[in-house]
């Protein structure tokens, strides 16, 4: 069996080697792997095509310097495939990349069965993209359980719902009984999270300083605990030189996963952290700013009420939402320090959380064991639904 793989950046390199490890489990023969991905994917045996770096863009600025690179990348890639014939076809997230690929490939060699492991957000912006896929895209992988509802709706390409990756991390987000025990200890530790990039961080640290402070200021003392990222701790340790509430820095991702065990509550920027956090069942507090510029691209382009993944999932605010001008420090330490106490917002919140597992299938078959299932089917039959 030959499967042919296209990561498009270092979260789908790192979805497509545990798809990797787990077609090689669940295959009926050998399997030969091909494709472009980054370190996950290459150390699972894949000899990628070129770098992943290469198609990666940061920010809006780079995109005309490195566009030309870009598009010869994507025509090499479609090139790759086709004359590899592989016996599918899996791009995995990064639409504006992959399903660039897909299209030629589609185009020249329309025996090859396409799988988009990851839907594109079709139920926030742009729905009219999934009727499109339907002409180049044989079967989308979903990784939130709703979707398949969606592309049924707006006529998209035949999906299955295999899991969100972070379902198979629910053992390192969950306390054990010593880390449930400081949980409920004083003070209690409260994880602020104000996001990886530095527009994030230049937008939230401020309130979310101040709004940690005025809600230690309430509960008689809290613990601060701030994850970050190696190239942003300097910044932020600088930056939070002046919080009233000093927070404890942490780089590492053991650290990091320990303090979500421990942690009685959160104050978070919107992003799948938020997710993270509902799956370690730490009662949580979501905020966001951007610029008025995308603020107007967002109010013109974004069609769903709520922006946290689980309140999304839940179709339900469990979570509060204080986006712009509500995200004030007053209103960010209102809400915190209701949910971190023990109040009807915080037993909301964590009966949600119950429902959250079984909407997902929590503790079920793993979700890269479910995607390999399906594409391994896919690329012996060239259709899930033929017999």
């Amino acid at each position: 069996m030959r499967i042919f793989l296209i990561a498009g950046e270092e979260s789908g390199d790192r979805l497509g080697a545990s798809l990797m490890a787990a077609i090689e489990t669940l295959a009926p023969s050998p399997v030969r792997f091909a494709g472009i991905g980054g370190r996950a994917m290459t150390e699972r045996g894949l000899k990628s095509l070129f770098p992943l770096d290469d198609l990666a863009v940061n920010g809006f600025s780079a995109i005309p310097a490195r566009l030309p690179l870009i598009l010869r990348r994507i025509r090499e890639a479609a090139d790759a495939v086709i004359a590899d014939k592989p016996d599918s076809l899996v791009i995995i997230d990064s639409p504006d990349i992959t399903h660039r690929v897909a299209r030629r490939v589609r185009a020249a060699a329309p025996h090859i069965p396409i799988i988009d492991y990851v839907s594109p957000t079709v139920w926030a912006w742009r729905p009219g993209r999934a009727a499109a896929m339907r002409r180049y895209v044989d079967h989308v992988l979903a990784l939130l359980p709703f979707e398949p509802e969606v592309h049924r709706r707006l006529h998209g390409p035949p999906c299955t719902y295999v899991g969100h990756p972070l379902a198979e991390a629910v053992t390192t987000l969950r306390p054990s009984p010593q880390e449930a025990a400081r949980r409920a200890k004083e003070p209690p530790l409260l994880l602020v999270l104000p996001g990886s990039r530095g527009g994030e961080i230049r937008r939230h640290l401020g309130v979310f300083g101040a709004a940690a402070g005025l809600a230690a200021e309430r509960l008689g003392g809290v613990e601060v605990v701030l994850p970050t990222v190696p190239h942003l701790v300097e910044r932020v340790r600088r930056d939070t030189a002046g919080w009233p509430v000093a927070p404890r820095l942490v780089v590492e991702p053991e650290e990091k996963w320990a303090a979500f065990r421990q942690a009685r509550a959160a104050l978070a920027a919107s992003g799948t952290v938020t997710l993270e956090l509902a799956l370690a069942q730490v009662p949580t507090v979501i905020a966001y700013k951007v610029t008025l510029f995308e603020e107007l691209i967002a109010r013109a382009l974004v069609k769903v009420k709520m922006v946290g993944l689980a309140n999304i999932i839940l179709d339900e605010m469990v979570m509060p939402e204080l986006l712009q001008r509500e995200a004030t420090a007053k209103n960010l330490a209102d809400a915190l320090v209701a949910v971190t106490r023990d109040s009807p917002e915080r037993q909301r919140q964590r009966e949600s959380f119950a429902k959250l597992d079984a909407i997902m299938e929590i503790g079920r078959t793993a979700p890269s064991e479910r995607a390999a299932a399906a594409v391994i089917a896919l690329s012996r039959r060239g259709s899930l639904y033929e017999a």
